[in-house]
């Protein structure tokens, strides 16, 4: 059976039908589509004890916990890393489990993996030096994990498969339920990765060219065998990595010992947990200090790291660190790193001081002293604000060959500066500093999402990325308000969202297509729109930070966020998901008419010379113009004329002031004062051409340099998804009109937006309304041939 999100990409690509429980209530005349439908029970899965019906964790919520003790080495000579580990698996779900599955995503380097065969390239007949070079070292080197034995706590062998990119472990007997426990250890080894030839999220970068040092950099990550996720809402989470989407793990406790050569510098998830082993007393003096620091403190300074490279140590040293509830382990290491550190102290609650901490080589000064820390800094206080303060004591920016990847604590951040061609020295661009700090602030926000809020990116790329990037912009506008940043912008997204090349949000992480716009900026623009144009800011933070604090160390789905975003702020949005989540439709609101009507009031003097000015307006008959030079039978025949040739037609005549006088004498108070209403009716006209219904954002000029920016919700649309008539009562007058001034609802066409015509006058009958008759008829606009027809009035108003 497919999943929710085949059927839904399914729907929208036409490949077949929605099933028949999604078409319960649907129009079989004419072209009307219910754009407001509810989502829940058609295309959510129902609540249950373990997700309510609210978004929350239900009262029967749970999930596993996986302990590790690691013990690993790193041989810089042969680029290998090989270790052992001990794993304590604990089974809180209610089902017994015979066996277990372990992600051995280093598998993807393998010559014969699903990854590598499924690759495709270009039709084209030209060829990159990139992809050469990483053609010709797949040819000569592979990757993967060796795994030399799998045993039970007593040291018995158990046994095991792979498939791909994962391994099952049979059990002697199943894991019990509601708390049952089994330990277990792994023997492995793997090459590491010459990371800027073949690619992926680790591996190694060596300084080998003239005039460098022969240093390399060391970067773990996905390096162990980790076991994989057994939810309530999937069972065993045991899809194969492709390299796109990513992952989610189980929350435990770690404790990792790393030997690495004598004058390597190691950073790593957690806390070091034997600093008197690895650090001088200077450099722990250095650390201590730095924890009441305003400005980042050299733990390890320059001088220090570049005599690491002059020299090569013969011995190892082991660093031990201990990390506590978190879902996977990263770390670093090279003789090359400078280490700065700097405290960070977060206003909210009991929580720990947080140690902001960069590592990084000569080459990648000045521009990492002068940003990476600070941007740490800078990212935990505007998360924290947006969802809960940040649990963990550290948190880290390492400078290598991967150009941004996340694991808890520690990010690995690409950007360097260049050397300059004159001096020699390193200087860095615009772009290198603000792709500094903006990597930094998206890597180390990845701790919020998904590292704690743990969604599951191999299914929902959006969840982890777009939710991420959304966070990110907030905090790159929050660094500076001119910060050179497109993702989360809602004008950035327009060509994006009118392409055809594109799937909806909602579609399994490795069968997007353009991932980026997809992913990241799509569902951040989504959010920004949410927050500054749907919901408005109050709502939607308190909406989104009540997701966040529910579903921290927990496995969130998109159904979560969904109905919590909506029942924490009491805002109906099926319409919102659908639209951007499930559907490639875009925004593209057209203004096409203004008419303004005023009243037929009592005066009927006044009236016939708004009559007589909108007539003396419109041109004259061309087909009587080009007659002029012949004259008509009333000019030629004076017998043919009478009094109505000698009147205007729009003159008013005793008979017409009578009845008004008649009208007014019989009028109701409520209908006199409807006929003494000054005020100007404006009907505007929109056609929702993108298909995607959202509110109207619509700037209205008036006569004296005055101007107001109405918000018109998206309801507007609820009988009527491709075109509607709206009105506007204001005693000023209009003079233009323009949809989206702000561009704030990434409106994909601006050249429909503003109305350049002539906005149409209309005298406005007044219907009857004595009792017992349909008091609820629209004003009878009285335009000419061609006008586009009113909305129907709204039934029961």
């Amino acid at each position: 059976m497919l999943p929710a999100t085949a059927i839904a990409t399914a729907i929208v690509a036409g490949f077949f039908s929605a099933p028949a429980h999604a078409d319960a209530i649907r129009q079989t005349k004419g072209q009307w589509e219910d754009k407001f439908r509810q989502l829940e029970g058609e295309d959510w899965p129902s609540p249950t004890d373990y997700r309510n019906a609210a978004g929350a964790p239900g009262h029967r919520y749970w999930q596993q916990k996986v302990d590790y003790d690691v013990k690993a080495t790193l041989d810089e000579a042969r680029r290998t890393v090989s270790g052992t580990q001990t794993v304590r698996y604990r089974n809180n779900s209610p089902d017994a489990l015979p066996y277990l599955w372990l992600l051995l995503d280093q598998n993807d380097y393998k010559a014969k993996s699903i990854a590598a065969m499924s690759e495709t390239s270009s039709a084209g007949d030209s060829i990159s030096i990139g992809e050469i070079r990483r053609v010709k070292r797949m040819q000569e080197w592979e990757g993967g994990f060796t795994i030399t034995a799998v045993r039970d706590k007593d040291g018995k062998p158990l046994p095991f498969s792979i498939t791909d990119s994962l391994m099952r472990i049979e059990l002697p007997q199943p894991v019990a339920a509601g708390g049952g426990e089994v330990s277990f250890s792994v023997d492995w080894s793997f090459p590491m990765a010459e990371q800027k030839v073949v690619g992926g999220r680790s591996g190694y970068e060596c300084f080998t060219a003239q005039g460098e040092d022969g240093n390399c950099i060391f970067e773990g990550a996905q390096w162990f065998p980790r076991l994989a996720v057994y939810s309530d809402y999937e069972g065993w989470h045991n899809k194969a990595f492709l390299g796109a989407g990513e992952f989610t793990l189980e929350f435990g406790d770690y404790r990792v010992a790393l030997t690495v050569p004598a004058d390597h510098v190691v950073a790593a998830t957690g806390v070091l947990a034997n600093p008197e082993q690895v650090l001088s007393p200077a450099q722990r003096q250095r650390l201590d200090q730095a924890r009441d620091a305003r400005e980042p403190v050299y733990v390890v300074t320059p001088a220090e790291a570049e005599a690491a490279e002059r020299g090569r140590a013969t011995g190892t040293k082991t660093w031990v660190f201990a990390a506590e509830n978190v879902r996977d382990f990263g770390w670093a290491a090279s003789r090359k790193f400078v280490w700065d550190a700097m405290g960070v102290r977060q206003s909210e609650g009991d929580v720990p001081l947080v140690m902001a901490m960069s590592f990084y080589p000569k080459e990648a000064r000045p521009l990492w002293d002068a940003y990476s820390t600070k941007s740490i800094a800078h990212t935990i206080d505007v998360y924290s604000r947006f969802s809960f303060p940040y649990p963990y004591p550290t948190a880290q920016s390492v400078n290598g060959p991967v150009g941004g990847m996340e694991y808890p604590m520690i990010s690995f951040n690409g950007p360097r500066p260049v050397k300059d061609r004159k001096t020699g020295r390193l200087t860095y661009t615009e772009r290198a500093k603000y792709g500094l700090i903006g990597v930094v602030i998206h890597e180390v926000g990845h701790n919020y999402f998904p590292m704690i809020v743990n969604s599951d990116e191999r299914q929902w790329t959006w969840m982890d990325e777009g939710l991420n990037t959304f966070l990110q912009f907030q905090a790159e506008k929050l660094w500076d308000k001119d910060f050179p940043r497109q993702r989360g912008e809602p004008r950035e997204i327009a060509e994006y969202m009118r392409s055809r090349d594109q799937v909806p949000l909602m579609t399994q992480s490795d069968s997007v297509l353009q991932f980026g716009a997809n992913g990241y900026a799509k569902p951040a623009t989504a959010l920004t729109i949410l927050r500054e144009t749907v919901m408005g800011r109050p709502l939607f933070d308190r909406a989104f930070r009540e997701y966040a604090r529910r579903w921290r160390f927990k496995h969130p789905t998109p159904y979560d966020f969904f109905r919590t975003m909506e029942e924490s702020s009491g805002i109906d949005l099926d319409w919102f998901w659908r639209g951007w989540f499930y559907s490639t439709d875009h925004v593209d609101i057209a203004l096409d008419r203004i008419v303004e009507g005023r009243i037929a009031g009592s005066d009927v003097e006044e009236t016939a010379r708004m009559r007589k000015a909108m007539r003396d307006a419109e041109p004259p008959s061309l087909t009587a113009l080009r007659n002029a030079g012949e004259k008509t039978v009333v000019e030629r025949d004076p017998a043919t004329r009478d009094f109505y040739d000698a009147t205007d037609r729009l003159d008013v005549s005793p008979k017409a002031r009578r009845d008004m006088a008649e009208r007014v004498k019989d009028a109701t108070p409520e209908e006199r004062a409807a006929l003494g209403v000054k005020d100007r009716f404006y009907r505007f006209s929109f056609r929702n051409v993108g298909g995607l219904v959202m509110p109207i954002p619509l700037k209205l000029s008036f006569a004296g340099g005055q101007s107001e920016t109405i918000q018109i919700p998206a309801e507007v649309w609820r009988y009527n998804p491709r075109s509607i008539t709206w009105q506007y009562v204001t005693d000023k007058q209009l003079v233009s009109a323009e949809v989206d001034p702000m561009w704030e609802i990434a409106d994909t066409d601006r050249n429909n937006n503003v109305y350049r015509g002539p906005i149409d006058p209309v005298v406005m009958k007044i219907e009857d309304a004595r009792p017992g008759e349909n008091r609820m008829k629209e004003f009878d606009l009285q335009v000419g041939p061609g006008s586009l027809a009113t909305q129907p009035a709204s039934p029961g108003k």
